[in-house]
């Protein structure tokens, strides 16, 4: 399908990478993925884009570690060591490593000031105080199963490394289990907008309403606005101002109780619990008890354990459509977003098929992939007939790569074969432009955000190689 035109164009013009759309062929959208990563390649990490995002970010980590098992399984790995020996004492895995250097990005290490107020941070590594959703356990599963066609050697290597970095994917899974669900209800309780990976979804407008910088509070400087420029983007494609002024304050709120989990969930001004982010974690627990079978490796009835904990928590915010929501802790309240945080179920499975069938009516429905303006018919992050639609500001309704990614697996694990073959070929179209844009513009496919992002060329590689 080609791009649309201004005229024809429902929400605003393409952008300039558009005007004349090029669609490379499968063997040279490959090639092009490996390069881009290549590109963005620091040794033992990949920035997750050199100008707007000039450090290691954990769920984009994840990603880029499932792209490069389609070309080295040793390579994926690296990815995750260095992340993981970036880990806090109590087994939470950061937001963001730091790479060494002088890259501009707000909030720094100097910001967070993780090291100075709390023992549990790292001491050899600079790293945010948040985390995001824990993709790991999916990504080693992959590795595992790439290292299944590779030379004897390779295979006893990747064997052996998965072998040392299981403790520190256990003690993940332990933190997320013990310290974001306290209560022991499946709940994964969040701490900030940035922990869901999906900063400005309209998941987050009512709780982050209540979230009122004090007085005293004078907001830093954005880096990103001007990082963005340099791709071409536009202030139109970010958070708002006064939505950074919360994300700001939230930080400071975490600095003044120095990053003690005790203490964060019971005063922090957001405390959400976040559905996508607990049926992911079903899944990563899933895949790696399988690691844990197939390996020999402790903790394998324990991480069923939580996989069954959480699919309840996932499977009791749901409608009559398995639709899932998430929860304001804070509020009390219920948080029923027309966002693709409502296709969780299909991430942790257990609806019954009445529902199961329901909610993929629901994907595939004019609400969604089959809204006729689509330019790809690859989920939105919010329904193209909320109020809150945005085609172009982040979180608010632009297409993913990676999010569309997890939607295909989902229907995969839920045995959904032909739907999931449909938005992967979708997919696979709509990448190849070879930008690996953070996001697109669901209506012309206009790329936006920062390129390329490293967990887009990783996508499109994994997709590819299916």
């Amino acid at each position: 399908m080609s791009a649309l035109t201004s005229a024809e164009a429902p929400f605003g013009a393409p952008g300039p990478d558009t005007a004349e759309r090029i669609a490379l062929t499968r063997p040279q959208l490959v090639a092009r993925a490996a390069y881009a990563l290549r590109g963005n390649d620091q040794g033992r990490l990949h920035v997750a884009a050199p100008n707007l995002y000039p450090h290691m970010w954990s769920w984009d980590a994840a990603f880029v570690a499932i792209g490069l098992a389609r070309l080295s399984t040793l390579r994926a790995l690296d990815e995750l060591e260095t992340l993981f020996a970036a880990q806090w004492r109590t087994g939470l895995v950061p937001h963001i490593v730091f790479t060494d250097g002088d890259a501009p990005y707000e909030p720094g290490p100097k910001r967070w000031t993780c090291r100075e107020l709390c023992a549990d941070a790292p001491s050899g590594a600079s790293t945010s105080g948040l985390i995001q959703p824990p993709v790991h356990g999916v990504a080693v599963r992959r590795i595992l199963d790439a290292a299944r066609s590779a030379p004897a050697a390779e295979r006893r290597e990747v064997v052996e490394r998965i072998r040392a970095l299981w403790p520190s994917l256990l003690a993940w899974h332990r933190y997320l289990a013990a310290y974001r669900d306290a209560d022991g209800l499946g709940q994964l309780m969040i701490y900030h907008g940035w922990e869901s990976g999906m900063d400005n979804s309209p998941r987050w407008d009512a709780p982050y309403a209540a979230v009122l910088p004090g007085a005293e509070f004078v907001p830093f400087r954005r880096a990103d606005l001007n990082a963005l420029g340099l791709t071409g983007g536009a202030p139109s494609q970010r958070p708002t101002d006064a939505e950074y002024a919360k994300y700001q304050w939230l930080i400071q709120e975490l600095r003044q109780v120095r990053y003690d989990d005790s203490r964060a969930r019971d005063s922090l001004s957001f405390r959400v619990a976040d559905v996508f982010a607990a049926a992911i974690f079903v899944a990563a627990n899933e895949e790696l008890a399988t690691v844990a079978d197939e390996l020999g490796l402790p903790g394998a009835d324990e991480l069923i354990g939580y996989a069954d904990r959480f699919r309840h928590g996932v499977l009791a915010t749901t409608d009559e459509r398995g639709f899932a929501a998430d929860l304001d802790l804070r509020a009390g309240t219920v948080l029923r977003t027309e966002t693709i945080a409502g296709f969780a179920p299909l991430l942790s499975g257990g609806l019954d098929p009445a529902r199961q069938a329901a909610l993929l009516a629901e994907l595939t429905s004019p609400r969604w992939c089959g809204h006729p303006a689509l330019q790809y018919a690859v989920p939105p992050t919010t329904s193209p007939l909320a109020v809150e639609f945005d085609p172009v500001r982040y979180w608010r309704g632009p297409q993913w790569p990676p999010m569309t990614w997890l939607l295909i697996w989902g229907l995969e694990r839920s045995g959904e074969q032909e739907a999931a073959l449909a938005i992967r070929e979708a997919a696979i179209d709509q990448l190849a432009d070879g930008l690996f844009a953070e996001y697109y513009d669901p209506f012309t496919s206009a790329p936006l955000g920062a390129r390329p992002q490293s967990w887009s060329a990783a996508v499109a590689l994994d997709l590819l190689a299916r």
